[in-house]
């Protein structure tokens, strides 16, 4: 006969303790990461909410004025035109920096010395946004280094009007982000391709694919998983793009070429209206997480099947 005492078993207290010691021990390394988070994240982003609410120009007590400050920012047309703006961001990032990479990418895997022919694209990378737009800036500007070159040669568009005239202006700045981020991208690619297995596509030149048609049943769907990373940043980053439009046009002329973080920064730090410059700001968040999340669930959709 087995008499219960009702205390737990030496072992099993043992073990419940050195879980709760591990709990605790996780716990204290968690938490400053998770104070940063509070302090550099969180509490800004409601502050900015409340800023959002409120007639606010840097003196004095916000005032509480509600909605109207959206309501303001979606019947301003420049506002709506910096919105427009950022979608073109969104659009051309992903067709002219993300495709130039994976081309570059395609075109030189394989090659003895690949590197070297992705040098050249890659150092780009290293200057600053600011920096491509002063350099960009110089080359387009109405009787610059473009201009003098096509003038010279007799060349077509010699009278273009590169930075003066939109939508030419989001497009052009649009190519100088190409030429600072493709090189990036190239490598990106070039990471995915290295770690595609080797039997499937050895088992689809047996069969006798090649060109286009290996890249399109074996490549591409095996180099999903770098695309997805690739294309989330690009998105991201277009979202938000701000240095090289205000290296080149700081949003102008008439504030024609701002995107959102331009309006936001001039709102709040030029014109004072902190306010207006927290609802865009909250906007472009919303707009930046929402669209990061979307994008995600439906790329890694299939991969919860599995």
């Amino acid at each position: 006969m087995t008499i219960t005492t009702g205390r737990p078993a030496p072992a099993t207290s043992h073990r419940r303790g050195r879980v709760r010691q591990e709990r605790l021990t996780a716990a204290a390394f968690l938490l400053p990461a998770l104070a940063l988070c509070v302090v550099l994240l969180y509490i800004p982003f409601v502050y900015t909410s409340y800023l959002s609410l409120t007639e606010f120009n840097g003196l004095g007590d916000p005032e509480f004025v509600g909605l109207d400050k959206y309501e303001e920012m979606f019947s301003d047309a420049r506002i709506l035109t910096s919105m427009v703006n950022t979608l073109i961001w969104v659009v051309g990032t992903l067709v002219l920096p993300v495709g130039l990479g994976l081309f570059i990418a395609v075109m030189v895997h394989g090659l003895r010395g690949s590197f070297w022919y992705r040098l050249p694209f890659l150092l780009p990378y290293a200057i600053s946004g600011i920096a491509v737009g002063v350099i960009f800036s110089f080359i387009l500007q109405t009787g610059g280094a473009l201009t003098q070159a096509l003038e010279l040669f007799g060349l077509p568009f010699a009278d273009a009007r590169w930075l003066l005239d939109w939508p030419l202006n989001t497009i052009v700045m649009i190519v100088a982000a190409t030429w600072q981020g493709a090189g990036v991208n190239a490598l990106l690619f070039s990471v995915g391709l290295q770690s595609i297995p080797k039997e499937p596509v050895e088992a689809a030149m047996v069969d006798g694919a090649k060109g286009w048609t290996m890249f399109r049943h074996i490549t591409w769907p095996m180099l999903a998983p770098m695309t997805t990373v690739v294309v989330g940043l690009s998105i991201v980053g277009s979202l938000k793009t701000f240095d090289i439009v205000w290296g080149m046009t700081q949003g102008g002329p008439g504030r024609v070429s701002e995107t959102l973080a331009i309006t936001m920064y001039k709102a709040s730090f030029m014109l004072n209206d902190y306010g207006l410059g927290a609802a865009v700001a909250l906007l472009l968040t919303v707009v930046t997480v929402t669209a990061s999340l979307l994008y995600l669930r439906r790329q890694l959709a299939p991969a919860k099947e599995f």
